[in-house]
């Protein structure tokens, strides 16, 4: 395999390194995947994250830990194990399903295996760019903009998809400021979007998720920029939870609310938000916290919790969905051209 190099994925000598996300923003290590039950619990533990990052790391861990000798149904072996780290990040399941189609069409031609992981982190890199540029059209000199959890390079192999429209503002000379959400409870904001955006020298201040309605109550936001893990054909889709809270107050104080993703998360299969599984993570997440600085619990030990990964939220608060190469609006969601651009019929 080619070597490849992105802000926290490399391939070197035939060999996956992952930078350790939980370990940010206070160490920078790099992991050596031994396996891909070991790219497995990586992806489980959150030290790769980020639904286009997910599905590239999986395809590669996949191409690398097979060989000439691997067969059939051991490939179909290890891409389950793979599918299943991660349900709702929908990039995941796009990318295997390229990494099956092609290990199929081609009878395990290993090398025509390897090329498709190649070309997944190829294809990431164009689009985020193409995002990157559609998206920037939407800032203006002088905004201050809000983001939830981290969506720039520690999230794709790429510029980034939300963050990466704030990156390519900057760098097209725009003054902005950006309002980084902690993202509650394992405050990605805090920790990663903070750490790109001093390595972009953009000016940014960090706020609990609860601050930011009296933000916009102030008129100290112009607009609000997400990812997206999963979008439904009809426009609505899951992201970090507290992307939801966000939606309806820009709805309230009328601040345009944007999604930035690929096309690569749209999921063809799901008609709306309703059918779009959710992530359960563990209790201790909430009781407490860990992390580079140690771990600290304010819970009782027993504390029930109620902990999804993510929210959905309904086309219908939507300003829009920035998409490689194109914004599409509300109006144009609820028409039904997610299915027409994506030729579902």
């Amino acid at each position: 395999m080619k070597n490849l190099e992105a802000l926290s994925l490399k391939v070197a000598n035939n060999q996956l390194y992952i930078l350790d996300q939980q370990l940010l923003p206070d160490e920078e290590k790099w992991l050596l995947v031994e396996s891909v039950d070991h790219m497995v619990q990586i992806i489980k533990d959150l030290k790769v994250r980020g639904a286009p990052l997910i599905g590239i790391a999986a395809s590669l861990s996949l191409a690398l830990f097979t060989n000439e000798n691997t067969t059939w149904n051991e490939f179909k072996a290890l891409e389950k194990k793979l599918r299943e780290s991660r349900p709702t990040a929908v990039n995941l399941m796009n990318a295997l399903d390229r990494m099956l189609e092609i290990a199929e069409r081609s009878s395990m031609d290993y090398q025509k295996i390897v090329e498709q992981a190649e070309n997944l982190f190829a294809e990431d890199v164009e689009l985020c760019l193409q995002m990157a540029k559609a998206g920037a059209d939407l800032i203006e000199d002088g905004d201050n903009i809000l983001t939830h959890c981290n969506t720039g390079g520690l999230a794709t192999v790429g510029l980034g998809t939300a963050l990466g429209v704030i990156v390519q503002a900057h760098q097209q000379g725009k003054k902005i400021h950006v309002y980084v959400d902690e993202t509650r409870p394992l405050l990605q904001g805090g920790r990663l979007t903070t750490w790109e955006l001093e390595q972009h020298n953009i000016p940014y201040t960090l706020i609990c998720d609860n601050m930011s309605g009296k933000l916009m109550a102030e008129g100290k936001v112009q607009k609000v920029f997400v990812g997206a893990d999963r979008i439904a054909m009809n426009g609505d889709f899951a992201n970090k939870i507290g992307t939801y809270n966000l939606a309806v107050i820009c709805s309230h104080h009328k601040v345009p609310f944007y999604t930035v993703a690929p096309q690569t998360t749209v999921d063809t299969e799901c008609a709306s938000g309703a059918g779009i599984p959710v992530e359960m993570r563990k209790p201790e997440e909430v009781r407490g916290i860990y992390g580079s600085f140690g771990e600290i619990r304010w819970a009782p030990k027993n504390a029930k919790v109620f902990n999804p990964a993510f929210d959905v939220t309904p086309c219908g608060l939507l300003t829009g969905i920035v998409l490689d190469g194109k914004v599409l609006s509300q109006g144009e969601l609820k028409s039904g051209v997610l299915k027409r651009i994506l030729n579902k019929g």
